[in-house]
């Protein structure tokens, strides 16, 4: 009994206080990331009826249906919007759990509740704002900027929640149900579910809202992919110079940022060379190149944009880098020029 609980005991480790802290921050971005998604489809979309794909395109289309074909009252349709999304997620969830694992329920739990919550409690201060002010529709003069401003909120809500590695359910579990059992991109199959759903609605609306839909569904897949990565870009240096020994010594204590020497040839006199490889913060871009500018004018640098590093240093705790006051030893040795090598080898 005591070895297991002695084994036990190694793998439960307790929490660090950054671990709780970013567990912390993940869960208020998890909420506020679904609150603005529901905020854009509560404020501008649904009550414009434009169309969009995911769980709340399908409420849309139940509204829209129900708007079109019976005599329900606007805030009846509302209400059966909303349940709709609550029963899609719901019942997408129950089936992902069941054919994607544990993994997925933890993932995905926040967003399948969350999000139908904030759009049923957000519907009611859109129906309440309506009333004090008159109107069907915040910017229902101007569609196109409701459009714009749905789709850019839904897609800024949704990068967000994304960013921090959850999600947001719905329509995410189909494709990731057929990339599992078909190994069909996850891409593909949600842009087939997307247009599909805004297909639907040609039984209950005009083209021109489906052509709206179309510009929401682009634009907010646009907003993702450039969300998703923020916070995660770092800059990419690569050095050229004879004076290599210097500049890594300056990057190490004055950029206090890891370095790494590659060897290289030159092209055209195919002279053997260093080059230095270095990923910065952008911030720091600037004070690098004075730096690099200082110890040798004639550097030759290459600065790319990389969209995500993992390490010690960016997603762990940083390192102050000391170098030993003593003359030290290269790890690497020096590179023989080609004569060089050419003599020995004869």
């Amino acid at each position: 009994m005591k070895r297991k609980q002695s084994a036990r005991g190694k793998h439960l480790k307790k929490p660090t206080r950054r671990q709780v802290l970013r567990l912390v921050l993940n869960s208020l971005i998890i909420v506020f990331g679904n609150a603005v998604a529901a905020a854009a489809s509560a404020f501008f979309i649904a009550p414009n009826k434009f169309v969009m794909g995911g769980t709340t395109g399908l409420g849309i289309f139940v509204s829209n249906v129900l708007t079109k074909f019976t005599d329900f009252s606007e805030t009846a349709t509302e209400w059966a919007r909303n349940i709709a999304v609550y029963a899609v997620n719901i019942s997408l969830f129950i089936l992902g759990a069941i054919l994607l694992g544990k993994k997925l329920v933890v993932t995905t739990l926040a967003g399948t509740l969350l999000y139908p919550s904030f759009l049923s409690l957000f519907t009611l201060v859109n129906r309440a704002y309506l009333d004090s002010h008159g109107g069907n529709a915040i910017a229902s003069d101007d569609p196109m900027l409701a459009a714009f401003m749905g789709a850019l909120l839904f897609g800024f809500g949704v990068g967000i929640v994304i960013r921090v590695g959850a999600s947001t359910g719905g329509t995410d579990i189909p494709a990731l149900i057929f990339h599992k059992f078909f190994a069909t991109p996850v891409s593909v199959t949600l842009w087939i579910c997307d247009f599909t759903i805004v297909a639907l609605n040609f039984i209950a609306v005009d083209i021109e809202s489906i052509l709206y839909g179309v510009v929401i569904t682009l634009i907010s897949s646009f907003i993702v992919d450039k969300v998703t990565p923020i916070g995660m870009r770092r800059t990419q240096v690569k050095i050229v110079s004879m004076r290599y020994k210097e500049i890594r010594d300056m990057i190490l204590t004055k950029i206090s940022r890891g370095v790494t020497v590659l060897y290289g040839q030159t092209g055209y006199l195919k002279k053997d060379c260093h080059m230095l490889l270095t990923v910065i913060s952008h911030r720091q871009l600037v004070a690098l190149k004075a730096e690099v500018q200082k110890i040798d004018p004639e550097a030759f640098m290459t600065i790319s944009v990389v969209s995500e590093v993992r390490g010690r240093g960016f997603q762990s705790e940083g390192v102050e880098f000391l170098l030993p006051r003593e003359k030290e030893k290269d790890a690497l040795p020096p590179i023989p020029d080609a004569e060089e090598r050419t003599e020995e080898d004869q």
